[in-house]
């Protein structure tokens, strides 16, 4: 199958059987493709994610930050020591501040829970990358 172009809904909730199912509603960009889809098909989603502009190794890499007592001062957020004193140089690939999101990620696996032919939507079980109202590439 090929790509299908689509835009990104608000995301919601839906009652499934005795459960709540999170889900991510997909707009097609064309409606004729909706044919394609059948419920319980397993899709990859691809898009870009949300931006979160520059942001330090606390947000961008989850790290512990240093502690509030025992002398410190303003170093809370900080990533701590980049490196040893042998190469005297920081090696490549260091973990630090920096751009975060804005890149493309694909999702595998996504199960397509229901189909709304009258909008020209589908409902994927879980999340997806981006914001509201972006675009999406789906294959089946």
């Amino acid at each position: 199958m090929e790509k299908v172009l689509a835009t990104k809904l608000k995301m919601t909730q839906i009652w499934k059987g005795d459960a709540v199912a999170s889900v991510s509603p997909l707009k097609l960009a064309e409606s004729a493709k909706i044919e394609e889809f059948k419920e319980g098909d397993l899709v990859k989603v691809s898009g870009v994610t949300k931006g979160h502009g520059f942001q330090g190794v606390v947000k961008r890499y989850s790290f512990a930050g240093g502690p509030k007592t025992h002398g410190q001062k303003n170093r809370y957020r900080a990533p701590g020591s980049i490196g040893n004193t042998s190469p005297q140089r920081v090696v490549p690939g260091r973990k630090m501040a920096g751009r975060m999101g804005g890149k493309k990620k694909t999702i595998r696996n996504l199960t397509v829970i229901a189909i709304n032919k009258d909008q020209g939507t589908i409902l994927v079980k879980g999340s997806v990358p981006g914001n509201a109202g972006g675009k999406l590439t789906i294959i089946k």
